[in-house]
């Protein structure tokens, strides 16, 4: 059966598949409340919430976050998965981790099929939350209290879902893992260095 991969935001779900093959995408809205996302639970929730709004029905989905003793590379199935428009973002949790997966700004499309503003764009919100090293396990003291802050306090790993930086490093084109946030965990905090508190979303069936 084909997976389907969502980009979410804190406040926003994107979406990489149709109705019965989508199983990637990255979310158009977030929590609205900055990296409190309700924990892995209301992360979760909100990718199947903007899922089902899209008309996606009969998966079972999970954000791509890691907590301080979970590994985002463990919550999200075995793949492979496709995008909304039927592009395959990968066959499996190695390859996905790897060159070889398919993740740019015109493949990482919301839960509605559409592109998300990425560096160069206004507003820039490439900053996608993660907590995770580029292997896709655990930055434990960057995932803003295990997805639960909201002010000044923490801090979150965010990767660039267009593969852009402000240099040509592996960080700044990295997917999942280029810079911690700063001045803490809220809206505007995020917003600052190029994000919305958007999420990948997975689905695992």
């Amino acid at each position: 059966m084909r997976k389907l991969l969502l980009v979410t935001a804190a406040a926003s779900l994107a979406a990489i598949g149709g109705a019965s093959s989508q199983d990637a995408t990255m979310s158009s809205v977030g929590s609205g409340k900055g990296a409190d996302l309700g924990g892995l639970a209301g992360a979760d929730a909100h990718c199947g919430s903007l899922a089902e709004a899209a008309g996606i029905t009969g998966k079972t989905w999970r954000a791509y976050l890691s907590t301080s003793d979970t590994d985002a590379r463990d919550r999200i199935g075995k793949g492979p998965w496709f995008n909304a428009t039927g592009v395959k973002i990968a066959d499996n949790v190695a390859s996905l981790h790897s060159d070889a997966n398919a993740i740019t700004k015109q493949t990482a499309l919301d839960e509605k099929g559409e592109v998300v503003n990425g560096r160069g764009d206004k507003p820039n919100r490439h900053d996608v939350l993660t907590g995770s090293k580029p292997d896709g396990t655990k930055i434990a003291d960057q995932t803003c209290g295990d997805w639960t802050l909201s002010g000044a306090e923490g801090a979150a790993m965010p990767g660039h879902h267009d593969r852009m930086g402000l240099d040509d490093s592996a960080a700044a084109k990295s997917w999942n893992s280029s810079h911690a946030s700063r001045g803490g965990c809220s809206q505007e905090a995020l917003r600052s260095t190029g994000g919305d508190g958007l999420f990948y979303c997975f689905a695992v069936n």
